[in-house]
């Protein structure tokens, strides 16, 4: 089948571009500007179309039951954009990777010359970095929406805004302070010192942002290697009915901010800062990461979310079912 042979990111390249052509139409030249790719590129794109059964009357996807999904979920969080990708069963590894291929590559198609782009550390957007494939450079400049934690490379943001640069061919502007701070006064100390607030000032301005939506539900989560926490603080959080974190922020299922000394210690931007962000992407992967993406979504902090399939799929029902409750 045609599903097993083709690689997803390749037949989701020429979907896009088939129907940019045939059902907006645009020229092949426009859309290799507004994807950010060669016009021979799009050429191929068409031609390969072609050959794979593509184009008929109308266009189809040998992944349309993906691009259904991504429509609906597009349509019942009132998001800009959303794109879900094949889970691989077995792997929460390679599923990761294959959502963080696909959040890259629209990246790629989003990004501009002169653009700042603002990014969190985690592992979702460390996989988005590392599957990064751009086929030129972009004078842009990367920026962390988050103070920083040394240890693991992913949990590292400023690791990761270097990173993301080199292979964009920018540059990037870093955080010199931790993302925890001992105390509130700590932390507005910091906030308020020219090196910091100058970053997080382009960070507000930035054209797009890249985020990670964190689990705080397993032992695992990202969340407490950013900040690890004894087993009763933790049921302390779940008591307070704090589901997630986004930009290490601790967030309710509504998508409010929860009233937490943690939160009030974090040298980061506030989630509600990004909502005059023209592109908010969200990257996440993994059944642990449910609750969290929905209450993001409440919050209406992104504008786009990238997920695998399995992850999607949960979110939409429970979003549906809610829906119908309400």
């Amino acid at each position: 089948m045609t599903e097993k042979k083709e690689d997803f990111e390749s037949v989701r390249q020429i979907y896009t571009v088939l129907v940019l052509h045939f059902i907006d139409g645009l020229t092949q030249q426009a859309i290799a500007s507004q994807l950010n790719l060669s016009a021979s590129k799009v050429n191929r794109l068409i031609t390969q179309g072609r050959k794979l059964g593509m184009v008929r009357i109308d266009i189809e996807s040998p992944f349309q039951r993906l691009v259904d999904l991504e429509q609906k979920l597009t349509d019942i969080a009132r998001l800009g954009s959303a794109l879900v990708t094949p889970t691989v069963t077995g792997s929460a590894h390679s599923t990761l990777q294959q959502v963080g291929r696909a959040a890259g590559n629209q990246l790629l198609e989003t990004i501009r010359d002169g653009d700042i782009i603002a990014i969190t550390g985690g592992k979702a957007v460390s996989a988005v970095v590392d599957n990064l494939q751009p086929e030129r450079s972009f004078d842009v400049t990367v920026v962390p929406l988050t103070g920083g934690v040394q240890g693991k490379f992913y949990t590292d943001v400023n690791h990761l805004a270097t990173q993301l640069a080199d292979r964009l061919g920018g540059k990037s502007m870093l955080i010199h302070a931790p993302l925890f701070a001992e105390s509130r006064e700590q932390r507005d100390m910091l906030m308020d010192m020219v090196s910091i607030r100058e970053v997080f000032e382009l960070a507000r301005r930035a054209a797009v942002a890249v985020v990670g939506i964190g689990s705080i539900r397993t032992p695992g989560s990202s969340y407490y290697d950013l900040h690890p926490i004894s087993a009763a603080e933790r049921e302390g959080l779940f008591g307070q009915g704090v589901c997630g974190e986004m930009m290490a922020h601790l967030i309710h299922a509504d998508g409010s901010v929860a009233d937490s000394p943690l939160n009030s210690r974090l040298v980061a931007l506030d989630p509600a800062e990004l909502l005059a962000c023209p592109r908010v992407i969200g990257v996440a992967a993994g059944a642990e990461k449910v609750l969290p993406i929905q209450a993001a979504l409440n919050g209406r902090f992104l504008k786009s979310l990238v997920a695998d399939e399995t992850t999607a799929a949960a979110v939409l029902s429970a979003m549906e079912s809610k829906q119908h409750v309400a």
